[in-house]
């Protein structure tokens, strides 16, 4: 779970800016035990990753882990690899049309001082608030509750997210922050006037573009206890969401 959160952590830290095209790689099929496995052909160190081009039994690809000293032609294992399509990186000015970033199986790579753990990359300070941080502010909010038994309001999705978890609900809010192409998802806070401090915003992600300012009704699944690392942490989110205008 560590290391899947790892991952996570290291997608978005990443930037996305680049105009230079890197060739297209085959699929690399992952190993049985979903971890990626190859010889290491080429190492580019940017920033706190390095990229790397692996030789596997099924084609090339690329990998990012946290920035480590293996030379080419050693064989390495990435674990928990996850997998992005047309990720930009900017610090290394290249665009990849599919990398895998996850952490180097054999840790003895790892540039960092001897005897300390592995840190997982910080999120960047524009994706999501650590817990206690305070959100943009928004100026007054006043939304409606959506009607039907679905609808929930911000702060009840909160003080019922126990009895919420794994079903259905519909929230209707205004969209205060918005977190676009991380993930594949877009990342969307929603306030709606309902709730205190830590209870007054919700979390959704879904496929569906919107904009800051907008009021929309999101239909997504209740997630609970969300832990991404790094102190990263969410009582409840709603996930997968639809918006409806």
């Amino acid at each position: 779970m560590m290391r899947i959160a790892a991952g996570i952590l290291m997608v978005l830290a990443a930037a996305c800016s680049a105009a230079n095209a890197a060739p297209t790689a085959p699929a690399a099929a992952p190993s049985a035990d979903g971890n990626l496995r190859g010889k290491l052909l080429e190492r580019v160190d940017a920033g706190s990753y390095s990229y790397l081009r692996i030789a596997t039994p099924s084609g090339e690809t690329w990998a990012a882990v946290p920035i480590a000293d293996v030379a080419p032609g050693t064989p390495v294992t990435i674990e928990s690899p996850i997998w992005m399509q047309d990720f930009e990186g900017k610090a290394i000015g290249r665009k990849f049309p599919r990398i895998a970033f996850g952490t180097l199986a054999d840790d003895k790579h790892s540039v960092r001082p001897a005897g300390t753990a592995a840190a997982a990359p910080a999120m960047p300070a524009s994706f999501v608030h650590p817990p206690g941080a305070a959100t943009p502010p928004a100026g007054k909010v006043q939304v409606e509750r959506l009607s039907g038994p679905s609808g929930q309001t911000v702060e009840q999705v909160h003080a019922r997210r126990t009895a919420l978890a794994g079903k259905t609900v519909g929230v209707r809010g205004k969209v205060v922050k918005v977190n676009s192409g991380v993930l594949g998802k877009n990342w969307v806070h929603l306030r709606d006037g309902s709730g205190a401090p830590g209870s007054d915003d919700l979390l959704v992600t879904t496929q569906d573009e919107c904009s800051v300012g907008e009021v929309v009704v999101a239909r997504g699944i209740v997630r609970t206890d969300q832990d991404f690392g790094a102190g990263y942490k969410y009582a409840v989110l709603v996930e997968g969401a639809r918006l409806e205008r």
